[in-house]
């Protein structure tokens, strides 16, 4: 998957009224902070910006590019209006190439369990893991191959095979499983 650019330039005034124009002439007021909690106040393009968010997951990296200077961020928040289908703000974090990031990512099953084939039924007992990694180990989603599974087989966290991921949900635990028929 090659890696998405959001192109921001920075911006000098904040407020109410400073966002109200940005959205005047389609831009999105954001800020970008980094690992020390210093904010830079930039704006980014409303087409732009909604290509990418609606096409990422919570720990996609994207490389914003500030005014010319690139840097690997994650998009932590938006606000969003419902009514009129546009984002407000953002949030960007920017952190350094070496601190842990904390995620909670969904794990969704691909493929249907040879169990289920043979009348069982897929569980799902935990459907999302914890964990911490640098933005470079990230990974931006996690799906588990359980067409293996047979009926009684049980697919465990272990068996994702995460890679330079330090796991905070217990690696033991059932994600999946296949039941028999009653």
């Amino acid at each position: 998957m090659e890696k998405m650019v959001i192109t921001a330039t920075a911006r000098a005034e904040t407020g109410k009224k400073a966002a109200k124009k940005l959205r005047e002439v389609g831009r999105i007021p954001a800020v970008v902070y980094n690992s020390k909690g210093e904010a830079t106040w930039v704006s980014v393009d409303e087409v732009e910006f909604n290509k990418v968010w609606r096409s990422i997951t919570a720990t996609t990296v994207i490389t914003l590019d500030v005014d010319g200077k690139k840097a690997d961020a994650l998009i932590k928040d938006t606000e969003y209006c419902i009514r009129t289908d546009k984002v407000l703000h953002a949030d960007f974090f920017t952190p350094d190439a070496d601190q842990l990031v904390y995620a909670k990512l969904k794990v969704h099953p691909v493929g249907t369990p040879a169990g289920v084939l043979k009348g069982g039924f897929m569980l799902r007992h935990y459907p999302e893991v914890e964990l911490k990694a640098t933005l470079k180990n990230m990974p931006a989603r996690i799906e588990a191959d359980v067409s293996k599974l047979n009926i009684g087989e049980s697919f465990y966290l272990k068996d994702l095979g995460l890679k330079d991921v330090t796991l905070i949900t217990d690696e033991n635990c059932e994600l999946v499983s296949v039941a028999p028929a009653r």
